[in-house]
């Protein structure tokens, strides 16, 4: 049987490649899984579920065959495995049928062996929700995992697994892919389904995928995923050839622009603007044409439409779930950003959820023209380093819903915009601070670009391979925790 040093060797494809070899099978891997969860979990908090009992995958060439898998209680969900969405109000939800992503998921070969923790409602770029306790991250428990997909990020950073679920309606993937120093794509709206339960939820801005240690489980993944389901509002071209096979060619001489300026004007740490200009030599060095420069939007309008859109979609899923449980919103069930944030949504009217769209238009015109100039923008994928736990406060006593808007995106001002006008972008860990931490920098595409910077991405992790770090850093959580 595999060890648990020789797991956290590999990646997804290539514990799915042992399996097709003969050389472990799916129980074994789901056994190994199984012991480091219940080695390493107690820790990190990561993981609220355990699964002992899986659906076995059906199709042994498919590409992630056997691969253990963990989903986050949000958005997506699978048939008899509750999904409690961070929250008290929404404890005991358990759906009766798999999301059409999750189908996908298995199609792909991943075995679901439990759920991981989210921020309530998924509203907070740290993972620190009142019910279940705050996830620690695997690189210093002491600092947050990221959010609002920290769970399933700790739990792939300390080696449970090799990839896992996760969403993004302001940076909830390369959030926490920044913390905890992963790879973390959101993908082009509608590139991934959302159904049946969704069409484009969060007004378009919240996209599902994953989370993994590698470029290329990014491309495969993306592959075995991607594509409308029956009925979606949008349906993106396919890329010339699989993602997957796209990797392993050169992109040619791109124009890459970069800034470390933050569209709100908050403070950068200078580690977060090294780890650009450490890229931007890279880039350099791999023959593309570099520039300073960034998109031009109004931050102003667009926080007060984004926040908006986040608060109307947290009403209108407590009004959903209500009903059905037989609870109503107040201080005892909601964190109180969250409740504020619930609260101010209920007031919103028609006309003013029409005017966040028109921002949503004014923003996507001026970043579409940005990248008629540009193939790529490089950025930091955070402000700061991962912040302390407890640093940043979603049931802070007297916060109003504005004042938590604005908390959570000075921590991430460079991710947002991705939402709002449905770009690819992804977090790569290229970056550590002096303590240790992993800094991560974001690289965002034209719209249905995931090509080329899939392209680019596997670029830079060959010229600054990360994952022998990553390794190493598994391997001392487990000799760690003994």
């Amino acid at each position: 049987m595999l060890s648990t040093q020789e797991y956290v060797r590999y990646d997804g494809l290539g514990l799915a490649e042992l399996v097709r070899n003969g050389d472990t099978t799916p129980t074994e891997l789901s056994q190994v899984a199984s012991a480091l969860y219940r080695r390493l979990n107690p820790a990190l908090n990561a993981v609220l579920q355990w699964l002992d009992t899986q659906v076995p995958p059906r199709d042994p060439a498919a590409a992630f065959y056997g691969v253990p898998f963990l989903i986050k209680e949000l958005v997506l969900h699978a048939a008899g495995v509750r999904c409690d969405m961070g929250s008290s109000l929404t404890q005991g939800i358990v759906p009766e049928a798999d999301t059409e992503l999750m189908a996908r998921f298995r199609r792909a070969g991943l075995c679901l062996t439990g759920t991981t923790q989210t921020p309530e409602l998924g509203y907070s770029p740290t993972t620190e929700p009142r019910l279940f306790g705050p996830v620690h991250n695997p690189w210093n428990p002491e600092h947050s995992p990221g959010g609002s997909s920290g769970g399933s990020a700790a739990a792939i950073a300390a080696g449970i697994v090799p990839v896992a679920h996760g969403n993004d309606g302001g940076g909830s993937l390369r959030i926490p892919a920044s913390c905890c120093g992963l790879v973390g794509l959101k993908p082009t709206r509608d590139r991934t389904p959302t159904g049946p339960d969704y069409a484009d939820p969060l007004s378009g801005m919240g996209i599902e995928f994953a989370l993994m240690r590698s470029v290329r489980d990014c491309a495969a993944l993306l592959d075995a995923v991607a594509g409308a389901d029956p009925g979606a509002p949008g349906e993106l071209p396919a890329p010339p050839a699989p993602y997957a096979e796209l990797i392993r060619r050169a992109p040619g001489r791109l124009r890459v622009a970069w800034t470390t300026r933050s569209p709100s004007g908050s403070t950068v740490e200078d580690v977060c603007v090294e780890a650009v200009h450490q890229t931007v030599r890279l880039l350099e060095d791999l023959g593309h044409t570099v520039v300073e420069d960034a998109p031009i939007y109004d931050w102003d309008l667009f926080l007060q439409a984004t926040h908006i859109h986040w608060t109307s979609f947290v009403a209108s899923v407590v009004e959903a779930v209500t009903p059905m449980l037989g609870r109503r919103p107040g201080p005892a069930m909601l964190e109180a950003g969250t409740l504020a944030c619930y609260e101010h949504g209920m007031t919103l009217t028609a006309n003013q959820l029409q005017w966040a769209f028109s921002v949503n238009n004014i923003v996507s015109r001026s970043v579409g023209a940005f990248f008629t100039r540009h193939d790529l923008l490089v950025t930091p994928t955070l402000a700061t380093r991962p912040v302390r736990l407890g640093t940043m406060g979603q049931d802070r006593e007297g916060i109003s819903a504005m004042e938590w808007t604005k908390e959570v995106f000075d921590y991430a001002p460079f991710t947002p915009m991705c939402n709002m006008t449905g770009l690819p972008a992804l977090s790569l860990p290229l970056h550590w601070s002096v303590e240790g931490l992993p800094v991560g920098v974001q690289l965002v595409g034209g719209f249905a670009r995931e090509d080329r910077l899939l392209q680019v991405a596997r670029e830079l992790e060959d010229a600054s391979p990360w994952h022998a770090r990553q390794v190493a850093q598994m391997l001392k959580i487990q000799a760690d925790a003994g």
